[in-house]
């Protein structure tokens, strides 16, 4: 369902895999384009390079000119692979700049390279949210999506609640408060040691992934344990863990309950699941670098970050 909003310019670049999907992301620019929008579609946003969306300079070139546009949102087609290649070229300043214009970088999976990349080395705030492909091109967009997009885009949106399993239940009010990363665990995983894995400490930490068996999440989990990152955390909220194949004959029972088990007795922080988040159609958006308030009461969990205009 179409929803009339207030006219945004909207940038669409392309700064990690290739689309192949081409006809979801006209979709989705159809769709904003019918909200009323001035969508901007980056030259180089349907342009193939093996399996990137052009050669490292081109979207280079694509991610500054989006920070150049004046954009109100910049966002991209889709994630899959080749931010990390670009990191050590990337104008933050540029970025930053942007940002504190009011542009708003929108993007999951391989984007969360450059989420975590602006703050570590800006401070800028950015967001954790939908791609143009596979979420606002969908055939059938999700509405809640929509819903959060639509909050982004009005300036309005000022926190997601989501409703816990019943197994972890608060028996008692409990809150935290503390800075909201995170994004794709095994980009994240892979910034370890670097410049670019932001140095939160005090946060509450949100991880998803996709096509990733549990026993590979255990490993970067394990790989973000032993470096330090897990204990600076006050809150680890794990999104959906999707596309993924079982190996009954090895598995032998060992599945992702039990990876959360595993992390519950490293970690003396709590771990809550169930954050509509990820790789799948119903998804919030995050804000990358915000202060924000975690509250658990019986089921109910919210982040509240407030407005960000």
């Amino acid at each position: 369902m179409l929803r009339r909003v207030s006219a945004k310019h909207i940038y669409i670049c392309s700064p990690s895999s290739a689309v192949r999907d081409k006809a979801a992301v006209r979709r989705g620019i159809k769709r904003l384009q019918a909200l009323g929008h001035d969508v901007e579609v980056d030259p180089d946003a349907f342009t193939s390079h093996m399996r990137f969306a052009g050669d490292d300079a081109t979207r280079l070139a694509a991610i500054h000119r989006a920070a150049s546009s004046g954009a109100d949102i910049v966002v991209t087609t889709r994630g899959g692979y080749g931010l990390t290649r670009l990191l050590p070229a990337i104008r933050y300043p540029l970025l930053k700049k942007a940002v504190d214009k009011g542009t708003q970088f929108v993007g999951l999976s391989d984007f969360t390279a450059l989420n975590c990349a602006l703050f570590a080395q800006a401070k800028a705030t950015s967001w954790q949210g939908p791609a143009v492909g596979e979420d606002l091109g969908a055939e059938e967009p999700d509405e809640i999506m929509l819903d959060c997009f639509e909050d982004l885009v009005e300036g309005r949106g000022e926190g997601s609640g989501w409703r816990l399993p019943a197994a972890e239940a608060q028996s008692r009010f409990r809150e935290a408060r503390g800075v909201l990363w995170g994004g794709n665990l095994a980009i994240i995983a892979s910034l370890v040691g670097t410049p670019w894995l932001p140095k939160v400490r005090g946060g509450i930490l949100f991880l998803e992934d996709v096509g990733e068996h549990p026993y590979r999440i255990e490993r970067m989990l394990t790989q973000l344990l032993h470096a330090g990152v897990l204990a600076q955390q006050k809150a680890i909220l794990l999104g959906q863990f999707t596309n993924w194949r079982p190996v009954p004959h090895h598995d032998k029972g060992f599945k992702m309950a039990t990876v959360v088990a595993w992390l519950r007795s490293q970690v003396k922080i709590p771990v809550l699941t169930d954050l509509p988040f990820g790789h799948v159609p119903t998804k919030v958006l995050l804000p990358f670098g915000v202060p924000v308030h975690l509250a658990v009461d019986g089921r109910d969990a919210y982040v509240v970050w407030g407005h960000r205009h």
